[in-house]
C-alpha cells in the first residue's frame, strides 16, 4: 500500500511551487505588502499598514543566507514526532534570512548537514523532507540544505 504525502502543518509549503519546486508559502498583504510566515489568514499584523487590504498567499523566495544556526542533542518535545524505543541521532537548527523577504524563518537542515557546514552567510535552498511516517502517512515538511555552486568540489 503506498503512503499519503501529507504536511506536518496544512498551507505552510508546496511540493510544486512556480517553479515546480519546494516552496514556503507565506502571505502578502495587498495594502501595505508585508509579508507573513507562517502564513496570517485574518488581518495584517502591522501596526503602520492603513488596513483595507486583503491577505494574499505567495511563495516565498527558495534561497536564502543564515543568519544563525545550532544543533540539538536532545529529543525535542511534542508536537515532534518521535519514537521513544528509537536511536536519537542530532539535527542542526538553522535560522535563513530569505533572499527577497529579509525576514528570517527557522528549520531543520538536511540529513547529513551540521554546523560546520553551515558559516553565517552561507547560501541555503528550501526543499521537501520526510519528519514521520507511519502505515499509511509520509509526514513532510521542510529543511534547508546549502546551495551547490557549478564548479564546487563534490
Amino acid at each position: 500500500m503506498a503512503r499519503t504525502r501529507t504536511p506536518v502543518v496544512d498551507g505552510w509549503f508546496t511540493e510544486h511551487g512556480p517553479d515546480g519546486g519546494f516552496r514556503l508559502l507565506g502571505t502578502r498583504c495587498s495594502a501595505c505588502t508585508t509579508v507573513y510566515f507562517p502564513r496570517e489568514d485574518a488581518y495584517c499584523r502591522n501596526p503602520h499598514c492603513a488596513g483595507g487590504g486583503g491577505l494574499a498567499e505567495v511563495p516565498l523566495s527558495p534561497r536564502g543566507r543564515v543568519w544563525s544556526c545550532t544543533d540539538g542533542r536532545y529529543r525535542p518535545p511534542a508536537p515532534y514526532v518521535s519514537d521513544p524505543d528509537a536511536p536519537w541521532e542530532p539535527y542542526t537548527l538553522v535560522a535563513v534570512e530569505l533572499e527577497a523577504e529579509g525576514m528570517v524563518v527557522l528549520g531543520q537542515a538536511a540529513p547529513g548537514v551540521t554546523v560546520a557546514d553551515l558559516p553565517v552567510g552561507t547560501e541555503v535552498e528550501v526543499e521537501g523532507g520526510v519528519l514521520d511516517e507511519d502505515a499509511g502517512t509520509t509526514w513532510t515538511t521542510w529543511r534547508f540544505r546549502p546551495v551547490i555552486t557549478e564548479g564546487a568540489a563534490s
